[in-house]
């Protein structure tokens, strides 16, 4: 599978503009999966909650049409991130769509710093699905901190980690060759640069877009303030063995007799 990260610098508010610029940046790019930012259209950096029910969309609005319709002419599957309107409330989710239409959504779990204020958390879980024979899940930007997040979806049998992202704190990069590492997955970061001026004044974004290996490789990093594209083609089948050299394997040496994971927190967290 040839996956593609695109990274953008999308304008807040000017949904049809952003759509068409990072449509235009993967024009001449060949690939069977593009991955887009987090919140890829809409811009982030909100200032009151009536401005993202304006930006927000059905599942199935116009970003899964449009993306749709690129899909079917790459032959190709898109995930990108965007402001969901569902239900009476707004999420910040993650689309799936290949050249039949809406795949499925992810919403995102863990919400970052003021995203609390305008988003309602996703509790649907980290589901997985099959693309042309490789198994992907989503993680949105924070929810990287996370590694139960991570863990989840290998365990349900996600190859490739897709990482819609609007990346702020340094520590990402690095830290997601960690949750490849300890998976033995593919990870594909599509991040967003540029500086965003809004309700939490300006907010610069860090950029390296990056995909990463299941050893821990990095196959491929974008810089941290331009728009750009980067393509790798992977083998799914690297991520399905999750032997670490001749002694030891990752997932049935679990000792899921000792760990306390999801017990009563009282037993489990430090006091305040």
């Amino acid at each position: 599978m040839r996956i593609s990260v695109a990274q953008t610098d999308p304008r807040r508010g000017e949904t049809e503009e952003n759509r068409a610029r990072a449509e235009s940046l993967l024009e001449g790019v060949s690939a069977d999966l593009y991955v887009l930012p987090e919140l890829a259209f809409s811009g982030y950096n909100f200032t009151t909650v009536e401005e993202v029910r304006g930006l927000a969309e059905p599942a199935s609005g116009e970003s899964s049409r449009f993306w749709t319709d690129f899909a079917r002419q790459k032959n190709a599957h898109v995930v990108y991130g965007f402001p969901e309107a569902a239900g009476g409330r707004v999420y910040n989710a993650a689309a799936l769509v290949g050249p039949e239409g809406l795949v499925g959504v992810y919403r995102k779990a863990h919400l970052f710093g003021r995203e609390k204020l305008f988003f309602s958390p996703g509790n649907d879980g980290f589901p997985v699905w099959d693309i042309s024979g490789v198994r992907v899940g989503i993680l949105i930007c924070f929810d990287w901190f996370f590694p139960e997040a991570a863990r989840t979806l290998a365990l349900a049998g996600a190859e490739v980690l897709l990482h819609p992202a609007n990346l702020v704190l340094p520590h990402c990069p690095a830290a997601m060759i960690t949750r490849c590492l300890e998976n033995r997955v593919f990870a594909a970061t599509a991040d967003r640069v540029g500086t965003e001026s809004g309700g939490a004044g300006p907010i610069t974004f860090i950029g390296q877009s990056q995909i990463v290996s299941p050893n821990g490789e990095v196959l491929a990093r974008l810089p941290s303030t331009e728009p750009s594209v980067a393509v790798v083609e992977i083998d799914s089948a690297f991520a399905r063995d999750k032997r670490l050299g001749s002694g030891n394997n990752l997932f049935s040496e679990r000792r899921t007799d000792l760990y306390q994971l999801g017990l009563d927190s009282e037993r489990t967290s430090p006091s305040n």
